[in-house]
């Protein structure tokens, strides 16, 4: 049976569509993913409900994938230190063909069933460590090799995937499938199955930082200060809990380096 993710596109004739209609067209395929990713709220949920205890007990979140995959998962994984303030080691994203595969396509990398725990073993796994792979197709061979290691070592496993009943579906311990269905462009999954990807851990990286304590009412209280526009944004965060002006809050924060810091000490000092 065919893949839906390689499955032929509900469109055709793309190259005589104007640009209207190409436009149009992908975005009534794009409307379809959220409601695909909703489905699968109760196995993420299942997955955090393991993931979260190892985390507090100092485990990490590995993302595992190649080409598209890959690289989103080192997006989520690069946007948790500012985000959040959390450690570089914390979340870490890794691709087929190591960081070159980034920019660069790296032919039949993720070919390799070894090199995926090859490239994790650097990190000296434990078993409070969490393991996510990352396939549209779920047959990626350096993702599924890793996967099956993961388990082998006692390390908790989800996989997300755009295939029921795909291989890392039924080897990882959390398979989360939302199913797109056929690409606007046939079997592009960059498209349609890479925004499910991309939601689905926004979802997973966002709820365990928040549940570890890095957001406080709304707001991003130990973000990085790594840009004017995050210092002005700290600031106005600061002056609105303390209801001071807005040269205050910014000398405060600059001093102690992270919104919940500049709000603890001023508290400390009344």
């Amino acid at each position: 049976m065919k893949k839906p993710t390689e499955a032929t596109s509900n469109h055709d004739n793309l190259e005589l569509m104007s640009t209207t209609e190409l436009l149009v067209g992908i975005n009534k395929e794009d409307q379809t993913v959220a409601i695909s990713v909703q489905k699968e709220i109760p196995a993420i949920q299942c997955f955090l409900k393991e993931a979260l205890p190892r985390m507090k007990e100092g485990g990490r979140l590995f993302y595992i994938g190649a080409g598209t995959s890959g690289r989103l998962g080192i997006v989520d994984a690069s946007e948790c230190p500012p985000t959040f303030g959390v450690d570089h080691g914390v979340v870490v994203g890794l691709i087929a063909g190591g960081d070159k595969a980034i920019r660069k396509a790296v032919e039949f990398a993720e070919d390799d069933t070894e090199q995926g725990w090859k490239d994790l073993s650097v990190y000296g796994l434990s078993s409070k460590d969490i393991l996510v792979g990352i396939a549209a197709s779920g047959g990626t061979p350096y993702v599924i090799g890793a996967i099956e290691k993961a388990n082998e070592n006692g390390i908790l496993t989800a996989g997300i995937s755009c295939n029921p009943g795909s291989k890392l579906s039924q080897l990882a311990a959390h398979a989360i499938t939302p199913l797109v269905g056929p690409e606007f462009v046939t079997g592009s999954t960059r498209m349609k199955s890479g925004t499910a990807q991309k939601l689905v851990l926004n979802m997973i990286s966002t709820a365990l930082m928040i549940q570890l304590g890095h957001v406080k009412g709304n707001k991003m209280v130990d973000m990085q200060l790594s840009n004017n526009k995050l210092v002005d944004r700290g600031t106005r965060m600061v002056c609105e809990q303390l209801g001071i002006p807005y040269e205050n809050g910014k000398t405060l924060l600059l001093k102690h380096g992270t919104v919940r810091s500049a709000i603890n000490a001023y508290k400390d000092q009344s």
